[in-house]
């Protein structure tokens, strides 16, 4: 039960566009980010953020929605990080 409400916090604060979210991910997430930092070292938060969203399966429309971006940046984006 305990883990569904920290989900459903992560998912309201990723809604919310929330700057809490990348603590409270960090928080309960901890082996994510750990695997992010394995493969990549120099991450920005605004990245690691982005890599939220993409693991909370969130979609294409969904990200832009949230966080107030075109469909085309995030495409763009999304592009950028997986070249990387």
């Amino acid at each position: 039960m305990m883990k569904n409400l920290a989900e459903e916090e992560i998912i309201r604060l990723a809604k919310d566009n929330s700057p809490r979210l990348l603590s409270k991910f960090k928080t309960s997430n901890p082996d994510f980010f750990e695997k992010l930092a394995a493969i990549q070292t120099n991450l920005q938060n605004s990245e690691l953020i982005f890599c939220i969203y993409l693991k909370l399966n969130l979609t294409t429309k969904e990200i832009a929605t949230y966080t107030y971006v075109t469909r085309k940046q995030y495409k763009t984006e999304k592009t950028e990080s997986e070249k990387n």
